[in-house]
């Protein structure tokens, strides 16, 4: 860290409500594309559904009344992850304003959290060489948050969680350790209810520290990983697992090459780290909230993104993780 010198940039003022949204208890949900196993959710003790929207300039933020209603509706809370629809970016090209605009559109229309971005560490979702935290901070988190909050005080505003990597040039990524510490330095806990986190290429149990087959790096095991955004914030801000999956190959023809970590994960596996994830989340008073990545996508793509592997409700329709998170979550 820099530590204490006067060459600090005076932080942001605080936000008109610098009090965290009132946030209840440890709660589990699921990510989903189609919310079609809404009972094997349930069975697992999912109270909230998790629904990623791709946004253009231009959209209508009524495009996800449906979703809310349905939620709704069912008796689950509804997470929104609202990101941009562009992949890999052009430099300039993200509107601020339109972005801030939609959230607040979509924040009167009473979802119960909105996730600000997504793995804006990386310039697959954010401008080569504007990747910056306190260019998100001031650009996108803070006006965004200003705006949630005076459409609809009782939104979560959760910041976008990162792209766990090691990887830093500094041009098309930084370090999720650094970006997350860059925040923090901007001022960033001011305009968050909760710290976004997603942990998705674990191998081994998530109370081990060790023997993940791709190396030593605190992004590859999860109990470093929380503590890693906890403690960028002092502790002020609880932390919100908007991705939480282990990928298993097995039932499937092949895992790509990018993915070959999970080699060894067996389905019986998957369920158990589900579980035992879980578990420690919500007994670490770290943790708000955990969404699974994911419930049922059913995409598999042996050269590119294995989404079904993630997914707890297996090829043939068996949920294996549903009574390890049941237990996890008291039964």
């Amino acid at each position: 860290g820099s530590g204490s010198g006067g060459s600090n940039p005076t932080p942001p003022p605080p936000a008109p409500n610098p009090n965290p949204a009132p946030t209840g208890g440890f709660a589990l949900g699921g990510q989903t594309q189609g919310f079609g196993n809404k009972a094997v959710m349930q069975d697992a003790r999912m109270t909230w559904v998790k629904f990623q929207h791709k946004w253009s300039p231009g959209d209508s933020p009524d495009v996800l009344l449906g979703r809310i209603q349905d939620a709704h509706n069912n008796g689950f809370k509804v997470l929104l992850s609202i990101t941009g629809a562009q992949t890999y970016p052009s430099a300039g090209s993200i509107d601020y304003a339109g972005y801030v605009n939609f959230l607040r559109g979509v924040a009167a229309h009473g979802p119960d959290a909105i996730e600000v971005w997504n793995e804006m560490n990386i310039d697959f979702e954010w401008p080569a060489g504007e990747i910056s935290p306190t260019s998100y901070v001031n650009n996108m988190l803070a006006p965004a948050y200003n705006a949630v909050k005076a459409a609809n005080g009782n939104v979560m505003v959760i910041s976008g969680a990162l792209a766990p990597t090691g990887f830093d040039n500094g041009t098309n990524a930084w370090a999720d350790d650094r970006y997350i510490r860059g925040m923090a330095a901007a001022g960033g806990a001011n305009y968050m209810d909760c710290v976004g986190v997603h942990h998705n290429a674990g191998a081994t149990s998530p109370n081990a520290t060790t023997g993940h087959p791709a190396g030593s790096h605190y992004s590859w095991y999860f109990r470093p990983t929380m503590d890693l955004y906890y403690n960028a914030f002092g502790g002020s801000r609880p932390v919100c697992f908007t991705e939480l999956g282990y990928l298993s190959g097995e039932g499937f023809n092949k895992l790509p090459a990018n993915f070959s970590w999970a080699g060894g994960t067996s389905v019986s596996e998957h369920a158990q780290w589900l579980g035992e994830a879980v578990q420690l989340a919500r007994s670490s008073g770290k943790a708000r909230l955990v969404i699974i990545y994911n419930v049922d996508f059913t995409q598999y793509d042996e050269n590119g993104d294995p989404q079904a592997g993630y997914a707890i409700v297996r090829p043939g329709g068996s949920c294996p993780a549903c009574s390890q998170l049941r237990a996890a979550m008291g039964g």
